[in-house]
């Protein structure tokens, strides 16, 4: 399995100047915005280690998504939620050759932990080729703009976009942890397993 991300994350200016606000940085100055691109910087990668903690995309994009078999012959869950759609399902055989399954033999169906590609009444999904693979291309996240992100989730991000600012040079000894607020804010938002 490989995902690829095909249209990185675009925050815009609010969640910036949010994350500045949070920070208390000053402003009215002749060098706002100076920071303007290392707070975007610590965003992304606050958002990033977000969306990795929790298997969701918050800002919606388009990604690619490879298998080489299907988990179930009946429904495959893709790898990130909420997909709110499938742009298209290739099928390659081992030289390469791409076919393109009829659409109305699978259906897209989303659910915020765990949306799947799933066969029509009940039918298995189309049939990957021996040596060969399936790319999926879907759009996952929760909108376009930041604003579409639920509150809680982009107070998280802004709250560990802040720790990485504030410990840019500190080595804290806790390599992968996560502030406590933070986590307690994702809680809700992780996947379940039994």
């Amino acid at each position: 399995m490989m995902l690829i991300e095909l249209d990185p994350p675009v925050l815009g200016n609010t969640p910036v100047r949010e994350l500045a606000d949070q920070l208390r940085l000053g402003s009215g100055f002749a060098d706002d915005g100076s920071q303007d691109a290392l707070l975007d910087l610590y965003l992304t990668t606050a958002m990033a280690a977000i969306e990795a903690r929790i298997g969701k995309a918050t800002i919606a994009r388009r990604f690619s998504w490879t298998v080489t078999r299907w988990r179930d012959e009946k429904s495959q869950v893709l790898p990130v939620a909420p997909v709110s759609q499938i742009e298209s399902l290739q099928l390659f055989d081992d030289q390469g050759v791409m076919t393109v399954p009829d659409p109305s033999e699978w259906i897209l169906v989303p659910d915020g932990q765990r949306p799947a590609v799933v066969g029509t009444w009940s039918r298995d999904l189309p049939a990957i080729p021996e040596m060969g693979r399936a790319e999926i291309v879907f759009t996952a996240g929760y909108g376009p703009n930041w604003s579409d992100i639920p509150a809680d989730l982009r107070q998280a991000i802004l709250l560990l976009a802040a720790n990485y600012y504030e410990n840019r040079s500190a080595d804290e000894g806790r390599e992968g942890a996560m502030p406590f607020g933070v986590q307690a804010l994702l809680d809700p938002y992780r996947p379940i397993r039994l």
